[in-house]
């Protein structure tokens, strides 16, 4: 039942996140990307960490998508053709996209052996809050660091993206 329930939810994890990156509308994004961070809160209930399902839903599904959506609705970006601008910003982002991708290809060599080591269903404890703060506060604390600058990073570049290319320039 839970290999079921894995594939069912991976499957509708891909395709919402499909569906997100390739709708024209905005609000239909961001109501997909929604989908999807209800499903991705499935699959760490079936690793058995509640808590960050729960929080998941709370922080991402919760705030974060409504921010988003109020967002969109108050800029009516559904009426005005948005475009990246000057090929500079193009050459930017796409740098900074072909960074992530050789980070996260580097993670999985380098880390072989969590790629093929089986969680044990079993044991209980391992979505407890206590455990989860020891390791990201030890032995996880620069990823988590790491994680903190991109998502300040990703918030400098939504308030530019938001701007007018007039407004840069004064």
């Amino acid at each position: 039942l839970a290999q079921i329930l894995f594939y069912v939810l991976s499957s509708l994890t891909v395709l919402s996140a499909l569906l997100m990156v390739f709708s024209k509308n905005p609000v239909y994004s961001i109501l997909y990307l929604i989908v999807t961070f209800f499903c991705i809160s499935g699959h760490y209930v079936l690793l058995n960490a509640q808590f960050l399902a729960i929080v998941n839903v709370i922080v991402y599904a919760g705030a974060i998508m409504v921010l988003f959506l109020f967002f969109v609705m108050l800029m009516n970006m559904n009426n005005e053709k948005h475009s990246f601008g000057r090929p500079a910003k193009l050459l930017a982002a796409s740098l900074i996209s072909l960074l992530f991708i050789a980070l996260t290809v580097g993670i999985f060599f380098v880390n072989k052996t969590a790629a093929v080591t089986p969680v044990e269903m079993g044991t209980g404890d391992l979505g407890l809050i206590h455990n989860l703060g020891s390791l990201l506060y030890s032995e996880y604390v620069l990823p988590f660091e790491l994680s903190s600058i991109l998502f300040i990073s990703a918030m400098i570049g939504a308030v530019m993206l938001s701007k007018k290319d007039e407004e840069l320039l004064d």
